[in-house]
This record gives C-alpha cells, sequence and structure tokens, in this order.
C-alpha cells in the first residue's frame, strides 16, 4: 500500500470516529436534555373534560402546591373492604387509568387514583420530589376517612417506584407492585448501556432502597416478557431478601398485558 494511500485511509479513519463521537455526544445530550420527555408520556385533558366510568366516583382537585393542582378521582364502593391509593403508569390520562382502576372497585374496594403534574388536568413542575411529595398529600387526604391498615398502595410501573417511597415513609396495611423496576437507573442503564446514564439522569427513583423500610406485606407482580421494564430489574427486588415480599411471576406476560392472564387475577384475589 503506498504512502499517500495510507494517509487517506487514516484520514477517513479520523474523520468517521469524530463524526462516532459527535454522535455518541449528541445522543447523550438528549439523554439528559429530553430526558422528562422519554420517561414521562403525559395525554392532557381539558379543564371542563366530563369523566364518565361504569361505577360511583368524585372527581378532586387536590392543591397540593403554591404552583399545582392534582387532579383525581375517588371512587366509592357500596360495601368497601378498605381503600387503595393507586399510582399509574407513565403514559395518559385519568380518562384511561379510571378505568383500569374500575377493577378494583368491583372487588369492593374504595379507589383514590391522581395524574401527575402535566398529566390530564394536573399542572406544575416535575420533579421527582414534586411528585412523592403529591402522592404523600393523596395519603395524608385518605388518612381523613380510613385509618391506615384499611390502606393499600397499589403502584404500576412508573408509580411503583412513588408506591414504594409512600411505603418507607408510612405504615399502610400492604403494597402492591405491578412490573416494577429496581430503580429508574438501573433500567436506563439496560437500555443505554453506553451511556454514563447515572450522572444524566434527573429521575433515579431507587424502588430498592425504598422497600426495606416498608413495615407491611409487600407482593410484587412482573411478566417474563416484559419489554418496556425488563423481568431482570424486577426479580432484583427479590434479592433483597425480605422477609415481607412475595414476588409473583407471570409467565410470557408483557408490560401492558399481566391482566390477560388468569394468574394476575387469582393473585390479586387472594391478596384483597
Amino acid at each position: 500500500m503506498s504512502f499517500t494511500r495510507q494517509k487517506n485511509l487514516k484520514k477517513r479513519l479520523r474523520k468517521f470516529i469524530i463524526v462516532l463521537f459527535g454522535l455518541y455526544v449528541m445522543i447523550g445530550s438528549a439523554l439528559y436534555f429530553f430526558q422528562e420527555k422519554l420517561l414521562f408520556l403525559p395525554t392532557t385533558l381539558k379543564q371542563d373534560y366530563q369523566y364518565q366510568f361504569n361505577n360511583n366516583f368524585e372527581e378532586l382537585f387536590l392543591k397540593t402546591d403554591k404552583d399545582a393542582t392534582i387532579n383525581a378521582l375517588y371512587f366509592k364502593a357500596k360495601n368497601p373492604k378498605g381503600v387503595i391509593l393507586y399510582f399509574h403508569g407513565n403514559a395518559g390520562d385519568l380518562s384511561r387509568w379510571g378505568t383500569i382502576t374500575e377493577y378494583f372497585v368491583e372487588m369492593n374496594y374504595d379507589v383514590l387514583v391522581m395524574d401527575y403534574r402535566t398529566y390530564g388536568k394536573s399542572v406544575g413542575k416535575l420533579s421527582e420530589q414534586a411528585l412523592y411529595n403529591d402522592a404523600q398529600f393523596c395519603y395524608n387526604y385518605l388518612l381523613k376517612k380510613y385509618s391506615e391498615t384499611e390502606i393499600t398502595l397499589y403502584g404500576r410501573s412508573l408509580g411503583t417506584g412513588i408506591a414504594s417511597y409512600l411505603a418507607s415513609k408510612n405504615k399502610p396495611k400492604q403494597l402492591i407492585l405491578e412490573t416494577p423496576y429496581y430503580s429508574i437507573l438501573d433500567v436506563a442503564e439496560h437500555r443505554f448501556p453506553m451511556f454514563p446514564v447515572k450522572k444524566l439522569l434527573k429521575y433515579n427513583f431507587p424502588t430498592y432502597k425504598y422497600l426495606p423500610k416498608a413495615n407491611c406485606l409487600i407482593s410484587i407482580i412482573h411478566g417474563t416478557d416484559d419489554s418496556v421494564v425488563p423481568y431482570s430489574s424486577g426479580k432484583k427486588l427479590s434479592d433483597l431478601k425480605l422477609q415481607n415480599l412475595d414476588f409473583i411471576t407471570v409467565k410470557g406476560g408483557d408490560h401492558n398485558n399481566l391482566i390477560e392472564f388468569e394468574e394476575y387475577h387469582q393473585t390479586i384475589k387472594t391478596i384483597l
């Protein structure tokens, strides 16, 4: 190979490396600056939107902060066995999640489910601590009507970290987690192994730190084929070796279809 050709190849390789590095920096920057758009997928509702459900409910507007108002639905069963404080996933709004939580109303439980800030009719600036504060506000709201022994915390997907935080700070009857993560960091490292996500993330939701501090029964339900939160991330929570934790595996279950499996129904009936 001639000297000139070697020189040209080195120039091309150098340019390729520079372009590759540029792409790496650009994607890494996008992960940092647009992470809220990746993590939170809200849909919004007009403030005069009228909810319609099959069960009796009350619409609430909770002033949780001077700049935040949280929209929530409070379902009331005829002969309630207790109340479920439900924290939903990262997509949609209460027009969808209200219908999903009616499953528990039909099992004779009152249900309170809130929309996170920027979701549905809820307004306010998002942050991890703000979500925790709003959750605690809802818990305190229920304490005016129920004893802690009547309160079940239920978290689904994104909401599992929030529900786990509440369980670590209070004394509810029990905690149910559907498709949970070890932490958001753990999921991000699984998806973006080439990037220093620990330094990039503004949100962590360290479920693994909260569960050991929860003095209640903990039930985890996770599908082996979860395409959003890896089964391995949820399974790591069972490695905490907590005596009050029961991990239920749904073989073949994905992230949003566990309710299609009889094992899910049987588990919920047993827990509740």
